[in-house]
C-alpha cells in the first residue's frame, strides 16, 4: 500500500473515531466517513461523507461538519505523527445515493420485465 493511501485509511479512522467519541453535535448523528484522498503534498484533505436521511439532514450534517472542523483538525495533529495537519473539506458523497437508485432502477425493470408475456421480447 502507498503511503498516501496508508495516510487516507489513518485519516478515516481517526476521523470516524471523533465523530462518534468527541464531538457532540447532533447534526452529526448519522454521519459517515466513506473515505479520505490526501493531497500529494499532504496539506489538504478531501474528506467524503455519507447521511441517513433527506436533504435537510444532508445539509445539517455538512454545517455541523464545517462546525467541527478545527476541533477535529486539532485532534488529528494530536493523535496522528504528520509533519503537517492537512486542512479538511467535507465533501457529501453522492455515490451511495446513486447506487440506491441504481438499484431501485434495476429492480424496477426486473418487475416490468415480469409482468411481460413470455412470446412478448422487445428489441
Amino acid at each position: 500500500m502507498a503511503r498516501v493511501e496508508k495516510i487516507n485509511q489513518a485519516l478515516k479512522e481517526e476521523i470516524s473515531r471523533i465523530l462518534q467519541r468527541e464531538v457532540k453535535d447532533p447534526r452529526l448523528g448519522f454521519v459517515t466517513v466513506t473515505h479520505v484522498e490526501v493531497s500529494r503534498d499532504l496539506q489538504h484533505a478531501k474528506v467524503y461523507f455519507s447521511v441517513l436521511g433527506d436533504l435537510k439532514k444532508i445539509k445539517e450534517a455538512q454545517e455541523g461538519l464545517n462546525s467541527a472542523r478545527g476541533f477535529i483538525r486539532r485532534l488529528i495533529g494530536q493523535n496522528i505523527q504528520m509533519r503537517y495537519t492537512p486542512e479538511i473539506n467535507f465533501i457529501f458523497d453522492k455515490s451511495i445515493e446513486y447506487g440506491v437508485y441504481i438499484e431501485k432502477t434495476i429492480e424496477r425493470i426486473k418487475d416490468e420485465l415480469k409482468g411481460r408475456p413470455q412470446g412478448d421480447k422487445e428489441k
